[in-house]
């Protein structure tokens, strides 16, 4: 089984970092994975996207050119890759943060206000992981173990004041 996910919004949400802890959650599970960020030259308020494959097999190629998974953070990511999501896919979007409905009908749409709730929380600059725990309940695919190994990985010993902070936004999104 192959999933390809498509992180999207811009430069200082964390989609980056978002597809960064799928990955290596992915790799404590004994997946095959792949992980490809791409950002613009601004980094900070550009535009920012992340592809992560996810598979039992082999992973070919590196770049997701139609997501299983399309995490949309702002308009213009979801204005971007709406049409590119495989017919039976998922979208998740940031509610707070883009107004507009998703128009395919041949897709299921999950609508998360990641952002509002990462305010409410205190939790700033934490929608992503927010957007990480309802996508990883979704899927199925929400334990505990292999997240703390994931958050291990992902979190330096430097920032690790920060770890509880993302396990509560995790929580956050999954009980969403």
């Amino acid at each position: 089984m192959t999933t390809q996910y498509l992180f999207a919004g811009f430069g200082g949400q964390g989609i980056l970092f978002a597809g960064k802890l799928l990955a290596y959650k992915g790799l404590t599970e004994d997946k095959q994975v792949s992980w490809l960020p791409s950002y613009g030259p601004e980094m900070r308020g550009g535009t920012a996207n992340c592809s992560v494959i996810i598979s039992d097999d082999p992973v070919g190629a590196p770049i997701v050119i139609n997501p299983d998974v399309l995490i949309a953070m702002n308009l213009p990511s979801l204005d971007k890759y709406e049409n590119d999501v495989v017919p039976g896919g998922k979208i998740i979007v940031d509610s707070s943060l883009i107004e507009r409905k998703v128009e395919r009908d041949d897709v299921e749409v999950i609508y998360i206000p990641a952002t509002q709730m990462a305010s409410d929380n205190g939790l700033d600059g934490l929608a992503n992981m927010i957007i990480c725990g309802k996508l990883m309940e979704l899927q199925g695919e929400y334990t505990e173990e292999t997240i703390e190994k994931a958050l291990a990985k992902c979190i330096s010993a430097r920032h690790a004041d920060l770890l509880d902070y993302n396990r509560k936004a995790l929580a956050l999104g999954r009980a969403f």
